[in-house]
């Protein structure tokens, strides 16, 4: 959502299925991205990035996987999914990506 870092329930299921393939593969490393859409300073927009990276690290780790196979980047408004100025191109680029750096 606009100005929040929140992990939204509905996300759950697919945080806790990485978090069980981490834990079933040790060697396993994955990033979390943090973005943010285009309104707000790039300052404001990294540290928001950065949090909702952290949040969604943080429920991860928080399903059993090790601390140290998930990393975080704030991408801020650097890399937008959808380019467009209206509410459904933010809405798609308020988000954390997952990104598998490592497999087993």
């Amino acid at each position: 959502d606009f100005n929040n870092s929140d992990v939204k329930t509905e996300f759950d299921p697919a945080l806790s299925a990485h978090a069980r393939y981490l834990v079933a593969n040790p060697k396993a490393r994955l990033r979390i991205e943090g973005n943010a859409d285009e309104r707000g300073s790039a300052g404001f927009n990294n540290n928001l990035a950065m949090k909702r990276a952290n949040n969604v690290r943080q429920a991860i780790v928080g399903h059993g996987a090790a601390e140290k196979q998930v990393v975080v980047k704030s991408l801020g408004e650097s890399k937008p999914k959808l380019k467009g100025h209206d509410e459904e191109s933010w809405a798609e680029n308020r988000r954390a990506d997952v990104v598998y750096e490592r497999e087993e």
